[in-house]
């Protein structure tokens, strides 16, 4: 029982030293970030919004995929066309997928042949050291795509000596998982390599009630992952590194009005990152090189065979200059090259590519209980007008546990390639990038923080009339963010959020699959001695599939989830998931089902 009165007593100690997040609240060690500036700073030095979702967390709570654990977060939530891999969307305070960047280990996951930029269904919860999310506008370190924030997924790392782990689970709708890890870390060099595998039977994607789910085919998803992490150590200060990160998917969907069509699509996506880094008098400097490749192919027996091929190709040097000792400012540069490539069987091929050259600059100075940052950037596009774009933020810390932090940034969004050639109707050789602004304002007190948004995004990208258009005036999305996480009881843990958002358009309609109010909540008890129990859920208020609130109501309801942790030994833990305790039947998007009572069992062993 000591034992566990120390484990709690930590978990609230770890809440401490990082307020800024809700979610790192396992492991008492500070929390060190990298998206905020694209350099190593601790949580409790960065003004930026930031939420960190740790291992300990993705471990403890089960996730399956990445948007399961981004769903958990306050002023994030989700949609899905149907069951596990089929198309799904991110909402970061309103703001749609396309308009938040998203990283794997720090390397562009965004597809240019793809309209909704990054694809959310494909990446699952596995091997993940930490997801970190910048919330807010953030064009002035990152360029493109990041008027919502940046999500930025780490995988896990070598640690000292050998260790491996391997890992199992199955499950409701015939699902099954399982994979490995191995590292070795020595004084020169180090490497991890992991492999994963996610296999499920499915169920109909397309339903229009619970009744009706058994009368249409089951459609199944399978995916791969494989990860490799290397460096090589010529000195402590001097090392080259090279990530590979590969993901293999399949999957079965349903088009709309058409459940037991026969529509498949196979995935794959393979992110490469090479890099080399040396410290010198006050001065870290990085260059790196980083490839990424996607290819999809569709088989719809009503449209036939379409393949899509995205490319980046980005090489970027940084250089972090030290003046003070909490005072330093990052420059840097990026040459990038976006390249799209479709066909369609019996139909012509459409190739093109858009570069960009940027230049940036990022300055931090900490005074006693002050902290000032400011970023610049400007981008030269080969298809578009030069964009500038920044950021001002600080932080007050008037003591210990109270501090006020405050940002304001601009930002924009290039149409990528795919939406401007638009094979489905129209091209529009005329889109221009959408441009954002934005503030946020933090008030951290203890155990609780209290966060006020408000963003206005001009020329919206829209589909309207077989292609994608600018649409004049507007869009705003502003609200309110509240996190809560105590230890309530002995050995019990307690973390709320709450979000209330207002979503609206140039004539204040409402925007689609916005929900106004959400509420997120997970109880831990720590109680036993070697069992650890967890209850979480959400509140989904009031969402219309459409704009203006037209079109069905899709929210409304309670989910609860619940999960068992044993530990049978310091290396062998066992677990039992259940998703969706109360059965309950909802979508989140008009006409798609989604998954009802489930339950899991898993097994991790540790060498």
């Amino acid at each position: 029982m000591k034992q566990n009165k120390k484990l709690s007593t930590s978990l609230v100690a770890s809440l401490l030293i990082a307020t800024t997040t809700a979610c790192a609240k396992y492991d008492i060690t500070p929390i060190t970030i990298t998206s905020a500036s694209k350099t190593e700073q601790s949580i409790k030095d960065v003004t930026a919004n930031v939420e960190v979702i740790t291992k300990e967390e993705i471990e403890e709570k089960r996730f399956t995929t990445v948007s399961e654990a981004l769903n958990s977060i306050a002023g994030v939530s989700f949609t899905s066309n149907g069951s596990i891999g089929n198309s799904s969307s991110i909402f970061v305070r309103g703001m749609s997928s396309n308009r938040v960047l998203v990283l794997v280990d720090g390397i562009r996951y965004q597809d240019p042949s793809n309209t909704s930029g990054a694809s959310f269904e494909n990446l699952m919860a596995s091997d993940i050291e930490r997801i970190e999310l910048i919330k807010g506008a953030y064009s002035g370190i990152y360029g493109s795509d990041a008027s919502a924030g940046v999500i930025n997924i780490i995988t896990s790392s070598a640690k000292k000596g050998l260790n491996a782990s391997v890992n199992l689970e199955a499950g409701s709708y015939l699902t099954k998982k399982y994979g490995f890890v191995l590292s070795n870390k020595e004084d020169n060099y180090d490497f991890k390599v992991s492999a994963n595998r996610f296999l499920t039977d499915g169920f109909s994607s397309q339903t229009e009630d619970k009744k009706s789910e058994k009368a249409f085919e089951r459609d199944g998803y399978q995916n791969t992952n494989i990860g490799i992490k290397t460096n090589y150590y010529f000195t402590q200060d001097d090392r080259v590194g090279f990530i590979y990160n590969y993901i293999n998917s399949n999957v079965e969907y349903d088009a709309f009005n058409a459940p037991n069509a026969i529509q498949r699509a196979t995935s794959r996506t393979n992110l490469y990152s090479v890099f080399y880094t040396k410290k010198y008098k006050g001065h870290d400097i990085k260059v790196k090189y980083e490839l990424s490749k996607f290819k999809k192919t569709n088989l719809d027996t009503s449209f036939g065979v379409k393949d899509y091929q995205g490319k980046t190709k980005i090489l970027e040097l940084t250089d972090t200059i030290f003046y003070n000792k909490k005072d330093f400012i990052i420059a840097g540069f990026s040459n990038e090259k976006y390249e799209v490539d479709y066909n369609q069987v019996d139909k012509t091929t459409n190739e093109d590519e858009n570069t960009n050259k940027a230049i940036f600059l990022s300055n931090t100075n900490t005074f006693d209980k002050l902290i000032l940052n400011q970023t610049l950037r400007k981008d030269s596009y080969s298809n578009f007008d030069d964009k500038v774009t920044g950021k001002i933020g600080f932080k007050y810390n008037f003591m210990k546990e109270l501090s006020f932090s405050g940002n304001y940034g601009t930002a924009y969004n290039a149409p990528n390639i795919i939406k401007i050639l638009n094979p489905w109707g129209t091209s529009n050789p005329d889109l221009k990038p959408e441009k954002s602004k934005g503030y946020d304002l933090t008030l951290d007190y203890k155990n609780l923080s209290f966060t006020y948004f408000n963003n206005k995004v001009e020329d919206l990208v829209s589909w309207e009339s077989n292609q994608y258009v600018n649409t004049s005036g507007n869009s705003r999305f502003k609200g309110i963010e509240i996190k809560y996480t105590n230890q309530i009881f002995q050995d019990t843990l307690l973390s709320l959020n709450y979000t209330h958002l207002s979503a609206e358009n140039e004539d204040k309609e409402p925007l689609a699959r916005r929900p106004k109010r959400q509420l997120g909540f997970s109880l831990d008890y720590y109680g036993f001695s070697k069992i650890h129990l967890n209850l979480n859920g959400s509140y989904i208020g009031t969402r219309y599939d459409e704009a203006d609130t037209k079109g069905e109501q899709t929210g409304r309801y309670t989910l609860f989830n619940s999960v068992i942790n044993y530990s049978i030994n310091d290396k062998t833990k066992l677990y039992l998931k259940l998703d969706n305790i109360t059965d309950k039947y909802y979508q989140t998007v008009d006409g798609y089902a989604t998954a009802g009572r489930s339950a899991y069992v898993g097994l991790k062993v540790s060498f």
